[in-house]
C-alpha cells in the first residue's frame, strides 16, 4: 500500500490531486485503494529540534527501548527538520503513471511547502515542475480544474474567455497545442514548461522568455509510480530507473520485482481521508505488527485466515476490498486521532515497545533518527 500524505497546519507534507476514479481493473496481483490522508502537525511546544532528536537513542534494543518523546509529533521545529531531511531530500512516490498516459494528461500535488506540477508533454515525455507562475508566484493550477490540458495558463491575469480555449484544446489533437495557446492572452507555458506568452510587457528590459519557463523538478518512475526528487544536490542523470530503486526501495526492489509489484499493478480507485494527527502516528498504527487489530477491528481479525488467504481480481472481489478497507480506515482515523490528543497532554512524554510484535516500529524510529542525523 502507499500512502499519501498531506499535513494540515502549519505545513503540508504531501498531497497529490488527481480526482478521484473509481474505475475497477482485473490484475493478477490486486492492489487495493491508495488512501491519501490528511494528517495534523499540532503547534504546541517549542523546542530546538536538533536537541529533540537525541531523545531517542536507536542504539538502545528494542527490549530496553523507549519511544520516542511526544516533542516528535507536536513541535512544529521537529517537523520542519523531516521536511528538510527526510521529504526534501530522496525520491518520494506522489502519483500512478496511468494519471498521465496520453500527452496533456496532468496532475498536482504538494510536497511539504513546494506546489508541483507532473505532466506528459508532445512528445510522450513525462515532466515535474514547481507549480509556481514566474510573473508573481501565482499557483499555475488548482486542484479543482482539469486534468487535460494543452498549455498551463496563469489564472491571476487570465481572461475569461481562456477556459473555454481550453477546454477545448485538450480534446484536440497534439499537432494543434501551440495553434489554441497562442490565443490565450495570459502568462502561458507549454506542457515542457516552456515560457509561451508573457502579456502586456512592452518596456521591459532585461526580459528573455527563454529564461522564464517553468522550474523543473527531477522526475522518475518505478513500475507503475511517479517520484519526485526536491534534492537540490542530485544529478538528472541520476533519475535512471536503477538508481531510484536503489535510493527508494532498497535492497526491497529486487523482491517487489519479482513478484510483480512494477509490472503487474494496476490502478484501480483513489480515496483521500483526513485524520488530525502527526503523519508518524499513523505510521506507528501501521507497524505495530497487528497488535491493535483484535480490539480495533474486530472485523478484519474474523475474517482473516491466513492459513487459506487468497485473493481474486473480479470486480466483485475489489470493491468488497474497498468496502473493507474503508471500515478499517474509518476506524484507524479514531485510534490516531485519539493518540495525537494524548501525545498533546502534559501526563505523556515516552512510551514502551511491545518486543514481540512493534521491531518494525521500532525499525521506523530508528531509521528516521538516522536521516534527522545523517547528511
Amino acid at each position: 500500500m502507499m500512502m499519501i500524505l498531506e499535513a494540515k497546519n502549519p505545513h503540508f507534507l504531501l498531497q497529490s490531486t488527481k480526482p478521484p476514479n473509481d474505475k475497477t481493473h482485473s490484475n493478477k496481483h490486486k492492489r487495493k485503494s491508495i488512501p491519501s490522508v490528511t494528517v495534523c502537525q499540532c503547534l504546541l511546544r517549542n523546542s530546538d529540534a536538533g536537541k529533540l532528536v537525541h531523545e531517542f537513542d536507536p542504539k538502545v534494543p528494542v527490549e530496553k527501548a523507549v519511544t520516542p518523546p511526544s516533542s516528535w509529533y507536536t513541535d512544529p521545529s521537529f517537523f520542519q527538520e523531516e521536511l528538510e531531511r527526510v521529504f526534501y531530500r530522496g525520491w518520494q512516490a506522489v502519483g500512478c503513471i496511468e494519471h498521465i498516459k496520453d500527452p496533456g494528461d496532468f496532475f498536482t500535488g504538494r510536497l511539504g511547502d513546494v506546489e508541483f506540477l507532473i505532466c506528459r508533454d508532445e512528445k510522450g515525455n513525462i515532466r515535474a515542475f514547481h507549480n509556481v507562475c514566474r510573473h508573481h508566484a501565482s499557483l499555475l493550477v488548482s486542484s479543482g480544474t482539469a486534468h487535460k490540458a494543452s498549455c498551463f495558463v496563469c489564472p491571476y491575469h487570465e481572461l475569461s474567455h481562456n477556459a473555454h480555449l481550453l477546454h477545448q484544446s485538450a480534446r484536440k489533437v497534439v499537432s494543434n497545442y501551440n495553434t489554441v495557446c497562442n490565443r490565450v492572452d495570459a502568462w502561458t507555458y507549454g506542457l515542457d514548461g516552456q515560457l509561451l506568452k508573457a502579456t502586456r510587457i512592452t518596456g521591459i528590459q532585461n526580459f528573455n522568455v527563454k529564461d522564464f519557463g517553468l522550474v523543473p523538478i527531477k522526475v522518475a518512475t518505478w513500475g507503475p509510480f511517479v517520484l519526485l526528487n526536491l534534492d537540490k544536490e542530485i544529478s538528472w542523470h541520476e533519475a535512471d530507473i536503477n538508481t531510484v530503486a536503489s535510493e527508494w526501495l532498497g535492497s526491497c526492489s529486487e523482491i517487489l520485482s519479482t513478484n510483480g509489484v512494477d509490472s503487474s499493478l494496476s490502478y484501480v480507485c483513489r480515496r483521500e481521508y483526513t485524520i488530525e494527527c502527526n503523519w508518524k502516528v499513523f505510521c506507528d498504527n501501521y507497524l505495530d505488527g497487528g497488535y491493535h487489530v483484535p480490539y480495533a477491528h474486530k472485523g478484519l481479525a474474523s475474517g482473516l485466515q491466513l492459513q487459506s488467504y487468497s485473493t481474486k481480481d473480479d470486480k466483485a472481489f475489489i470493491e468488497k476490498s474497498l468496502e473493507d478497507s474503508e471500515q478499517v480506515q474509518i476506524e484507524d482515523i479514531v485510534l490516531c486521532e485519539g493518540v495525537q490528543r494524548g501525545l498533546e497532554s502534559p501526563a505523556y512524554t515516552t512510551g514502551r515497545y511491545a518486543p514481540t510484535v512493534e521491531k518494525a516500529m521500532h525499525h521506523f524510529h530508528s531509521l528516521l533518527h538516522y536521516n534527522l542525523t545523517n547528511d
